[in-house]
């Protein structure tokens, strides 16, 4: 019988390859192509005076340099704003190369085509480009003072201005018994995958055709929006995503100025060009994320239940802002999580800086949100002398309020309703993973080694699978072999292993028959790409629905030849029998055949079939008029809304009395994606999200000096966790299903990363007895926290150890060390 595919750990298909170096990435294609170089500008605001290149025309091996005077027509007009918003009064986006001025470190101004890279890097140190200088603003104090504007038409630097509230939260917080204030502060941080952008690019003079080789995640948009800067027929255009080492969110933008110029260039020349960005570049020319400065005030009764909230926050776009104003859309909305405030009320402000442009990053505003949601537990907690855990469930929207409509608009415009989910079986797995109700004891006996330690928790929801649709096509061969395609495109996540796991079981099919192709637009033109964890989500249910039409048309094919009816039969393995009699059956390779009924046999399946040809009726076409030959189909998925995926994080951190530094002992998940699919790559992808939140709460940071440089734009200075830093991580799953889809899938992919700041956060004030308001947090920063708690600048918690249960400690084996 073919095994029950859902909820397996197979191991994934894709690795054998990727692991014995079988893997095509975008630098190890285009051996032979031209190369292309990018001068950069040195400085975060300036007018370009002059661009001289006479030097650089002598270097051999030059073939071609452009400055945005050589760029015609929409080449040379301003990059796309992707997603408008009536909000988003003053959007910005830059130039494929800098027309007059340049607003931040790294944004092109000059690209240098040459036989090869290393020539083309010569000619762009010899190019002079002259430039007037102009004031900088740097910080999101500094751009909301407005004392100076990186555009001189977005008065006060306010890209867009948004308030969303549901109740009267002035009312709620005037007649609250109880209120509260938060300062709070999370820094830029960015993705760093393994693998930076890159472009080549073939072009085709005989047919006017373009293929466009991408590290990308929207291989669709991008082959749209090239053709739309080319002014190219869109079916001229070919865009393949080869195997991306990483993307993280900083390769859902489309297009990059060098997917732009790129194939501009293979046109005009006439020759293949490549482009593949070095370490630095991606420091200063890539998309960063995070930075949020945040007010929040809440009203609250003597219970910890939440009567008003009213969120304020200023958001760091960076100088441009091409994809519109997602991130502090997802903060304003997704910041309640699993909670149930009686009134609320979100107002941010989106300000130009003259930085790098900040587009989504793994959690995509979510993160900042939960910040500030989760401080404010902690915070309500320690005023009442509160269990934290207590506060948090007397808040919590319960299963029996499932849908739960929050009265705001997500992100894509649809009302804000959760479809499922179990916030207090969450709660209490979680509680009882992490030792929740044993830790003052264990703290106790910590204190009498002279430790320091802290338990802290954090609680999230996530919109998971937003539309506007994807696809799925599905062929069977004569041999039996299944092939998927799916326009959404792969960078690590198990795609071909969980989506050959969706067919093998909707088709009852071994999984080994099964091969997945993801992101080529020669294979499934129609995509929207992978991004804001809706992978399987979305191209799961598709590829679900279009295995199912695939398999209805095998049944009538398989009955007909049989002489039995649809309803008695049944595939398994692969094979097409009778249910209760399996010696009546034949392949799906051999009803491929049948469904395509040419007059030549050439191979055995074609052979073998037949045995099942009847006689011909010769009033009817071989070919149904409502049929198609082949043994294959499509179909779209397209939801009414968002999932919501859910879970909490608790985690126990040691900090040291004497140098500051911060040890997490313990990292326990308890994450809530509906059905699962595979639950080994489920909690791989909460691994690797929480080894990215703890890099965001203890280490990553842009460092940006106040004339706009990048001062750690190196891997030497920019701080990331190694698997020395990563705690081990203990994970459960609750599966709620979701009602909106077939499959009762909700998406995984960003979970890990959510709530880290938040969690680390609490864990921090809980060992230490004072607030912690702003992430990351280094050794240095806390010792200096702990000099001002000395004196009295900084306040104690008003209840330190808001815990008061006395059970035995933890065994020292629930404790392992990072």
């Amino acid at each position: 019988m073919t095994t029950q595919m859902f909820g397996a750990p197979i191991r994934r298909k894709e690795d054998p390859r990727l692991l014995t170096g079988g893997g095509r990435y975008l630098d190890d294609l285009g051996q032979h192509a031209l190369a292309a170089a990018f001068v950069r500008s040195p400085h975060a605001h300036a007018r370009i005076t002059d661009i001289d290149v006479t030097d650089a025309v002598d270097v051999g091996g030059i073939v071609a340099i452009y400055t945005w005077e050589d760029l015609p027509g929409k080449v040379a007009e301003p990059l796309p704003l992707l997603i408008p918003h009536p909000t988003l009064t003053h959007g910005r986006t830059g130039y494929a190369l800098a027309r007059d001025e340049v607003n931040h470190v790294g944004e092109p101004v000059v690209m240098v085509v040459a036989t090869d890279r290393y020539l083309a890097e010569d000619a762009c140190q010899r190019i002079r480009v002259d430039y007037e200088l102009l004031p900088v603003v740097v910080g999101i104090e500094n751009a909301r003072d407005g004392a100076h504007l990186v555009h001189e038409d977005a008065p006060g630097n306010v890209a867009a201005h948004m308030v969303q509230e549901t109740g009267d939260v002035e009312a709620a917080l005037a007649t609250a018994p109880h209120t509260l204030t938060l300062d709070l502060a999370i820094e830029r941080s960015a993705c760093m995958p393994m693998e930076g952008k890159g472009v080549y690019a073939r072009w085709n003079d005989e047919d006017g055709e373009l293929r466009i080789y991408s590290s990308t995640q929207t291989s669709t948009g991008v082959r749209a929006a090239v053709a739309a800067k080319l002014e190219l027929p869109l079916a001229k255009v070919e865009c393949i995503a080869p195997d991306v080492g990483g993307g993280f969110g900083v390769k859902i933008m489309h297009p990059w100025p060098e997917e732009v110029l790129v194939p501009w260039a293979a046109r005009l020349l006439k020759r293949e060009v490549k482009w593949a960005e070095d370490r630095r570049e991606h420091f200063i020319s890539s998309a960063h994320e995070r930075g949020q400065l945040q007010k929040v005030t809440v009203g609250f009764d003597d219970e910890g239940r939440v009567l008003g909230l009213d969120v304020k926050f200023w958001h760091d776009n960076g100088a441009y802002t091409p994809y519109g104003i997602i991130v502090p859309i997802i903060t304003s909305t997704q910041l309640l999580g699993p909670y149930k405030p009686g009134a609320y009320r979100c107002e941010f402000w989106s300000l130009y800086t003259n930085t790098v442009l900040v587009t989504p990053y793994r959690g995509a505003g979510r993160p900042q949100g939960v910040f500030a949601m989760e401080r404010t537990m902690d915070a309500i907690a320690d005023y009442l002398d509160l269990d934290r855990a207590e506060v948090r469930s007397r808040n919590f929207i319960l299963p029996e309020e499932m849908p739960y409509d929050h009265g705001l608009l997500f992100q894509d415009g649809r009302p804000l309703k959760y479809d499922s989910g179990d916030f207090p079986a969450s709660l209490d797995k979680l509680k009882k993973l992490v030792g929740w109700d044993d830790f003052e004891a264990y703290r106790a006996e910590a204190e009498a080694e002279g430790r320091k330690v802290g338990l802290g928790i954090g609680c999230y929801v996530e919109g998971t699978g937003v539309g506007p649709y994807e696809g799925g096509h599905i062929t069977i061969e004569t041999s039996g072999r299944v092939n998927v395609a799916t326009g959404l495109t792969t960078q690590g996540q198990g795609h071909q292993t969980a989506f050959a796991q969706i067919v093998a079981q909707e088709l009852g099919v071994p999984i080994e028959d099964v091969h997945v192709t993801t992101g080529d637009t020669r294979k499934m033109p129609y995509a929207v790409g992978t991004f804001a964890s809706r992978a399987a989500v979305m191209s799961g249910n598709a590829i679900a629905l279009a295995t199912r039409n695939v398999k209805a048309k095998a049944l009538r094919i398989a009955a007909d030849a049989l002489e039995v009816s649809e309803d008695d039969l049944e595939i398994v393995d692969g094979v097409v029998q009778v249910k209760g009699a399996p010696t009546t059956s034949m392949p799906l390779g051999t009803v491929a055949v049948l469904s395509n009924p040419l007059r030549y046999a050439f191979d055995d399946a074609a052979k073998a079939a037949t045995q099942f040809a009847g006689t011909f009726d010769p009033d009817k076409p071989p070919v149904a008029d409502d049929e198609e030959p082949g043994l294959e189909g499509r179909d779209f998925y397209s939801p009414t809304q968002a999932t919501f995926a859910n879970g909490m994080h608790a985690a126990i951190v040691e900090t040291d009395p004497v140098t500051a530094e911060i040890r997490i002992l313990r990292y326990c998940v308890i994450h809530d994606c509906g059905t699962m699919i595979n639950p080994m790559i489920v909690e791989g992808q909460v691994h690797g999200g929480v080894a990215q939140g703890v890099g965001g709460a203890l280490y990553e940071r842009m460092a940006y000096d106040e004339s706009g440089q990048l001062l750690n734009a190196s891997f030497m200075d920019f701080l990331m966790p190694y698997a020395s830093e990563v705690p081990h991580i203990e994970a459960d799953h609750l599966e709620t299903p979701s009602p909106l889809n077939p499959l009762g899938i909700k998406g995984a992919g960003e979970a890990g990363c959510i709530p880290v700041s938040a969690v680390i956060a609490s864990a921090i004030e809980d060992a230490e007895g004072f607030p912690i308001t702003s992430m990351p947090i280094s050794p240095v920063e806390l010792w200096e926290l702990r000099q001002r708690h000395e004196t009295g600048e900084l306040p104690s918690l008003r209840h330190h150890h808001g815990q008061h249960q006395t059970a035995a400690a933890p065994s020292r084996d629930q404790e392992p060390t990072a």
